[in-house]
């Protein structure tokens, strides 16, 4: 049988501690790395189609689907479109 002492034990567990605070650390880095990720994408993907709908000359066309995309009047306003009121949302 071994034998711990408390002392050990004590030892041990601020070890555990230790790691399990330096895991969440790499954890939350790997995901702030995919949220940027992502967000790099999606601004990307949006330069692509408002490039296209501006050399297509299809920023109307662009607008409606915003239209029906946008739910937040802060996102909406950023293309001159009107605030849903609160019954539409």
């Amino acid at each position: 049988m071994v034998h711990v002492s408390s002392h050990r034990l004590k030892r041990l567990m601020e070890q555990r501690e230790k790691i399990d605070a330096r895991i969440q650390a790499a954890e939350a880095r790997i995901k702030t790395s995919e949220r940027k990720k992502d967000v790099r994408k999606k601004i990307l993907i949006g330069s692509y189609y408002l490039d296209k709908a501006i050399k297509e000359n299809a920023m109307d066309e662009l607008k409606k689907i915003m239209d029906k995309y946008l739910t937040r009047d802060s996102d909406r306003e950023l293309f001159g479109l009107n605030h849903l009121s609160k019954v539409e949302q």
